[in-house]
């Protein structure tokens, strides 16, 4: 994962629904200058204060807590918590809470996921999922194992039932030591250990490189982005079949049914703009473009022969390069395509697009776009969104995935940019963000050496006063 955005050299066009517009970055890359009014960033919480311990840098008066770290604390099993902390999930329990926690593990890092009994899918993978109970006051009370053997788990999505979706991002078939085909959504049951016993892969949801999810509370479809190229990735949606009903179960019984592997309909997101085919996303240079969508069956969702991309010719489907993070939110689908380049395949060059998906009118529109970031190295640029939430206090937050430094950074909902953290330690990308129910407490991760944070401050609407 790889990306760029900007907070200084922003632009920005009117508000238009739940998230406000930002435009950043280098302005000629996107839409030739003069193509929006500049603006600078907000000030947002306050500038960063540098952290003494050289670790996490926050907004004057916040704090964080070391949650997890990888190959320090350990597991309630004994061994030390698994590496590349990625996507995760909050839920609340009567003295605080759990996170679901994913592992991007896929080849040689240090701390794999333990291939407990029971738990594991694969005893050839070495990814997974842990669970971290915390109290009220972002405190660890203990973290175990809730899913093994599984490869790449990336992002993933909470669902209205409250249990979390785990999404591997990979095309990895069966063999040397891999005894199974990966490329699957499992789901994680917060509290229930029973209920993540002998997992199983909702081959339903496709077989392809999942990057993350956002499920429909009304209708329980779910839709998910696909981080893939060559060619690139598509966004999709599954349909539930007649009469299903989600709930804790519901769909490791339909996976389970007869008939199960393809239950429901998969499709992929086709988009115009009148009668105009918009082949890839990377065609949106302004903000507020919006989309007529239309959906289109996948033929095989497994991938038996051909990866499920490549099922379709560029005339039938709408491509992008890097999706990645989605949350649901204000009625529909936030989702996010980290950067694009021209010899990536991309019509254009960005480092970074914000879109949002309306089920009821069938649209997509461009929330936020940024630039090319011309200095990654500059603390007043950031390049890459991945991961995102939606924040209680107005907005979303990114976390950031690219070159050069490395920062939590949110957006106004009137469209300006404004920092939350910056990783002292290294370079390695944010994952992550997610709120505590009450909004009191950002957990957010780095995934390289592996930490997840509990922060808290004077939480509130961020200023959207300029810098």
């Amino acid at each position: 994962m790889t990306s760029s955005i900007s907070r200084r050299n922003l632009l920005r066009s009117g508000a238009a629904g739940g998230l406000g517009i930002v435009f950043a970055g280098s302005i000629e890359a996107i839409a030739g200058s003069g193509a929006a009014q500049a603006a600078r960033g907000s000030v947002g919480y306050g500038a960063l204060v540098p952290d003494a311990a050289k670790l996490l840098s926050l907004p004057p008066g916040f704090s964080y807590k070391i949650v997890a770290q990888a190959g320090v604390t350990l597991l309630e099993s004994g061994e030390p918590t698994p590496s590349d902390a990625d996507g995760t999930g909050f839920f609340r329990s009567q003295n605080g809470g759990v996170l679901v926690n994913n592992h991007e593990i896929g080849g040689d890092e240090p701390y794999g996921v333990p291939a407990l009994p029971g738990l594991t899918y694969d005893p050839g993978a070495r990814g997974g999922t842990t669970n971290i109970e915390v109290d009220s006051d972002g405190n660890r009370v203990r973290e175990y194992v809730s899913v093994a053997g599984t490869v790449q788990n990336c992002a993933g999505g909470i669902t209205p039932w409250g249990t979390w979706l785990t999404c591997e991002e990979t095309e990895q078939r069966a063999g040397g030591a891999f005894q199974k085909d990966h490329g699957y959504v499992f789901e994680v049951d917060a509290f229930d250990r029973e209920a993540n016993k002998n997992p199983v892969p909702l081959k339903f949801l496709g077989r392809f490189a999942h990057e993350a999810v956002a499920v429909d509370p009304d209708t329980h479809a779910i839709y998910e982005t696909e981080d893939a190229g060559g060619p690139n990735g598509l966004y999709f949606r599954w349909t539930p079949p007649a009469g299903f009903r989600g709930g804790k179960g519901a769909l490791r019984a339909l996976a389970l049914s007869l008939g199960g592997d393809t239950a429901g309909t998969l499709q992929a997101m086709n988009c115009f703009k009148g009668s105009k085919h918009i082949a890839d996303l990377a065609e949106a240079t302004q903000p507020g473009t919006r989309y007529n969508v239309t959906w289109v069956e996948v033929p095989d969702r497994n991938g038996t022969a051909v990866s499920v991309r490549k099922q379709f010719t560029d005339d039938q489907v709408t491509r992008s390069h890097k999706l990645e993070g989605a949350w649901w939110s204000d009625g529909g689908a936030y989702f996010v395509a980290s950067f694009a380049r021209h010899d990536d395949g991309s019509v254009n060059e960005h480092d970074g697009q914000v879109w949002f998906y309306d089920p009821k009118s069938e649209t997509i529109t461009l929330k936020t776009i940024f630039g090319v970031n011309p200095d990654p190295d500059q603390d007043t640029n950031y390049d890459g969104p991945d991961n995102i939430t939606v924040s209680p206090y107005g907005g979303v937050i990114l976390a950031e995935d690219g070159e050069g430094l490395s920062h939590l950074v949110g957006v106004t909902d009137e469209g300006k940019a404004y920092p939350i953290g910056r990783n002292e330690l290294n370079t390695s990308e944010f994952t992550g963000p997610t709120f505590s129910e009450d909004g009191k407490i950002l957990y957010a991760n780095i995934q390289t050496p592996g930490y997840v944070f509990a922060i808290t401050g004077p939480w509130g609407q961020p200023s959207n006063a300029e810098q």
